[in-house]
């Protein structure tokens, strides 16, 4: 009788595939833009410490303006 010794030859890691989640479950809501809203947006963005990218500032410019009292 013969044994053979059966080892994996590959080792297997799990990874999670896709983007990472960066802001968590929520509903997507797309928009179009104008040039001169994203000019703005982009010179509010990049005025920042650290600057920001254009998602993380549209979401902080709608904070500040739902903060704003009437």
């Amino acid at each position: 009788m013969v044994t053979i010794n059966m080892r994996k030859s590959i080792s297997v890691t799990t990874k999670s595939r896709g983007r990472p989640k960066t802001t968590g479950t929520g509903v997507q809501i797309g928009m179009r833009w104008q040039d001169d809203e994203l000019e703005k947006i982009d010179q509010f963005a990049s005025a920042q410490l650290p600057p920001m990218t254009r998602p993380v500032a549209i979401r902080r410019l709608v904070e500040l303006g739902l903060r704003v009292k009437r």
